[in-house]
């Protein structure tokens, strides 16, 4: 199973599901992070976005309204949990056990955190 990862890793996956998560965000949020990159371990996949916020949300943030921000980034992230593993998934071939994400509000940076089953493909 690491060699399937591994091989597609080669493939250019990271790149893939950076990709991937960018068009979810800017599905959701209306707007699209303008860095992303994915990190790939044996089990892991973590996806680091930056410049995520709107411009509602950086005003919010502007007026110490971090929690309220952080409030709403929880609510999308509910939302589009099961379209995110299901992205993963599909790229990889293997099944997500636990999808784990946060947001910084300053730097404007979010972490996607794939964990995967350690033997069972999609």
């Amino acid at each position: 199973m690491e060699e399937q990862l591994e091989e597609k890793a080669d493939g250019n996956l990271a790149r893939d599901i950076a990709r991937a998560m960018v068009a979810l965000y800017k599905e959701y949020v209306g707007r699209g992070p303008t860095q992303a990159r994915a990190y790939i371990e044996p089990d892991v996949i973590t996806v680091i976005l930056q410049d995520t916020m709107t411009t509602a949300e950086k005003t919010l943030a502007e007026e110490d309204e971090e929690d309220l921000v952080r409030g709403v980034r929880r609510v999308f992230q509910g939302k589009f949990r099961e379209d995110a593993a299901e992205i993963a998934e599909r790229l990889t071939g293997r099944k997500v056990r636990a999808f784990l994400s946060d947001h910084a509000i300053d730097p404007d940076i979010a972490a996607e955190i794939f964990v995967f089953e350690q033997d069972e493909q999609v």
